[in-house]
């Protein structure tokens, strides 16, 4: 972890940047009067939610809602 003041960030920004992407640094921290307040780390990658991903693996039955008034009386009872 590398720790560099303001205004050295600013005029060696796109070496910091580097330094993150290759991996020599995880981590830089960005700091005024030798406080940190800020931190270049990588960028994490998500992968995004796939809402319907098992569409076509399997088969709905016709009769899938046939109990839902049962279920529903179940429930407010408790």
């Amino acid at each position: 972890m590398q720790q560099v003041n303001i205004f050295q960030a600013k005029q060696t920004f796109s070496a910091l940047i580097e330094q993150i992407e290759s991996g020599q640094e995880s981590e830089i921290i960005i700091a005024r009067n030798n406080k940190p307040v800020a931190r270049i780390m990588p960028y994490q990658h998500h992968k995004p939610v796939v809402i319907g991903i098992a569409k076509g693996q399997f088969d709905i039955p016709d009769d899938i809602d046939k109990h839902n008034d049962e279920i529903a009386e179940m429930f407010e009872t408790l």
